[in-house]
């Protein structure tokens, strides 16, 4: 290579400086892909990819057709397998000033930047894995809750089915008695004497207790009715509460709502021991995923019915101003100890005996919070209960759009 052989308007000093410092190589060509001159970044490459070669190796491991390419798209980018070193990874960058056979030519090792993409996309995969393991660990936690709570919910179900099912026997016996009544009016309708047959058609009414059936037949309905719409909202609120939120986006969603239904869920669970109260103020539409929400207020609501013994007071409340919207839910139970409190959120961490609970709870909830951009502040004296506050923004933040490139 002979240094002296690059024109000095092409290859100046401060050029050559220039290429000195940079740690990518940089070679000067002419029109026969003859190196004129190169950098020291050049020879280390070309001494990696073969040993004892200078840099004209580094033009040599392009085919015509790659070099042209290179040429005409400014840009080429391949693998090259030296035969005494592993496989590199090179991205080829060639320009030229124009009406000029002289170009430059810069060549980058990105074998690393592979590896770092190939690890970037492993740290992408076990991201997932996690959320995965996360979103099932949720849904395992629901399971387990309905489970938990399947004899309080059958138990509701039974009571307005069985209601329903009596209503249903006795609404038989009645239209028993009315299709009676009917064929009587139906024959002395078409006797030879109708009217002869009156007195037979009142004591027939009489027997049949028809005035009676008359007025207890609308509520015996209206019993049915209501019996048959309290065991589709326990349904509906099953539903609701163990959909799978994996495809669900962040809607705006009433929480009182949720809080109700949630609590239809568990009320078997609560209203032998508990006098509930409600403080409810009015909140807008909270932009949040509803059914892990809810979640959390199942949560809430069989911690604060577990922390009462005997008898006592569950008072839930909300509130609002322009940018949050909280509900809380106070009991009158035994309390949290002041040394129990910092570990409240910790997975596993439970102050229930054995059988009695998982310690994922508050930790599941927790996480769901955070998600929402929200906090859950809890305040507790023992002996005298404990009060969680769910706070949560009612609209969620939104991504800030990139910069613009300059």
């Amino acid at each position: 290579m002979n240094m002296d052989a690059a024109p000095s308007s092409l290859w100046s000093d401060d050029a050559i400086w220039a290429a000195s410092t940079v740690k990518f190589a940089v070679l000067f060509l002419d029109g026969d892909r003859t190196v004129h001159a190169a950098n020291p970044a050049a020879l280390v490459l070309a001494e990696k990819l073969a040993p004892g070669s200078g840099p004209e190796s580094l033009v040599a491991m392009m085919s015509d057709e790659d070099w042209a390419e290179s040429l005409r798209r400014g840009h080429w980018q391949g693998a090259v397998r030296p035969q005494s070193a592993s496989p590199l990874s090179l991205e080829i960058h060639c320009g030229h000033a124009p009406n000029s056979a002289h170009c430059f030519m810069v060549v980058l090792d990105i074998s690393e930047r592979g590896e770092r993409q190939r690890q970037y996309e492993e740290l992408q995969r076990t991201v997932d894995r996690l959320a995965s393991t996360q979103e099932q660990l949720l849904q395992s936690e629901k399971m387990a809750s309905i489970g938990q709570l399947a004899a309080g919910v059958a138990h509701e179900i039974n009571n307005p089915i069985g209601y329903v099912g009596s209503n249903l026997g006795t609404l038989q016996d009645y239209s028993t008695a009315l299709l009676a009544l009917v064929q009587k009016y139906h024959e002395a309708m078409f006797s030879e004497d109708p009217g002869a047959r009156r007195d037979e058609l009142l004591q027939a009414r009489q027997r049949l207790d028809i005035d009676y059936i008359v007025g207890d037949l609308p509520n015996l309905l209206k019993e049915s009715r209501e019996g048959i719409e309290r065991v589709t909202k326990i349904v509906q609120d099953l539903k609701d509460f163990s959909r799978v939120g994996r495809d669900q986006k962040m809607q705006p969603a009433d929480l009182l709502q949720g809080l109700d239904s949630t609590l239809n869920i568990v009320w078997n669970d609560l209203k032998y021991k508990i006098r509930l109260e409600k403080h409810y103020g009015s909140l807008p539409p909270v932009e949040c995923l509803a059914s892990e929400i809810n979640q959390v207020f199942l949560n809430l609501l069989l911690n604060a019915g577990q922390a009462i013994e005997q008898r006592g007071t569950i008072e839930l409340a909300s509130g609002c101003d322009d940018q949050e919207a909280w509900i809380s839910i106070t009991d009158s139970g035994c309390g949290i100890p002041p040394e129990a409190l910092p570990h409240l959120f910790d997975p596993f961490f439970t102050t229930k005996p054995i059988g009695r609970g998982t310690g994922l709870g508050l930790a599941i909830s927790y996480g769901i919070i955070a998600k929402h951009h929200g906090r859950i502040d809890v305040s507790s004296r023992v002996g005298q209960g404990s009060t969680f506050r769910v706070v949560l923004p009612i609209r969620q933040p939104r991504a800030e759009p990139p910069a613009p490139t300059a």
